[in-house]
């Protein structure tokens, strides 16, 4: 199984594209990663078999929310058994994650240091320290920091203000008290994310 990722980030969304969760830079070349241009473009213009247009789906969210494939594989279980479309209710499950909570809300630039952010143990959901980035974030849950003046500098001054992607329909900001109410599931048009999470529903079929 794959272990979550800690190479270098650029390399990754040369070849898949933009990944958000990962990182905000913006590759000085365009061409595949250990190739030169003209072989990128025959590469490129080659036809894609099933096979690897489905892995390339499924190592995008693997990339983009952190996560290594075994809990993956988990979230696909669990999305199998709820009412309603299987790769819609991936991304929902993803998406509550509180790491990627965090980083929606503009506290840090990427997922990776919406995980540390946690693991620090500098967020509060409902008034209880929670330090597990995986935790399952639910309806009407009230997300906050402990104490801004001392959360350590991979804090960003966008709190609240995302610069990567905007605040979705189902957080509402509280400007006042720095806090964060989850009103509902995202909706799929607002995940910001070019994939096709069917594919990944099907490249696990046989595992699930």
């Amino acid at each position: 199984m794959m272990s979550r990722y800690r190479g270098p980030r650029v390399r990754i969304i040369r070849r898949l594209g933009a990944l958000p969760g990962l990182t905000s830079c913006i590759p000085k070349k365009q061409h595949l990663p250990g190739k030169n241009q003209t072989l990128s473009k025959q590469l490129i213009n080659q036809k894609k078999s099933q096979y690897s247009i489905r892995l390339e789906e499924k190592q995008k969210l693997i990339y983009h929310y952190g996560i290594s494939e075994k809990q993956l594989l988990n979230y696909i279980k669990l999305a199998r058994k709820t009412k309603g479309s299987t790769g819609q209710a991936l991304l929902q499950l993803l998406e509550m994650r509180l790491d990627n909570i965090i980083f929606r809300l503009g506290m840090v630039p990427t997922i990776p240091g919406a995980r540390q952010l946690v693991n620090h143990g500098h967020i509060l959901v409902n008034d209880k320290r929670v330090n597990i980035p995986s935790y399952r974030c639910k309806p009407q849950d009230v997300i906050q920091t402990i104490n801004r003046k001392n959360i350590n500098s991979v804090v960003s001054h966008t709190w609240g203000k995302p610069v990567i992607l905007p605040v979705s329909n189902h957080l509402i900001w509280d400007s006042d008290h720095n806090k964060a109410l989850i009103n509902g599931v995202i909706d799929r048009k607002w995940v910001g994310l070019q994939i096709n999470e069917l594919l990944v529903v099907e490249y696990y079929s046989r595992k699930t």
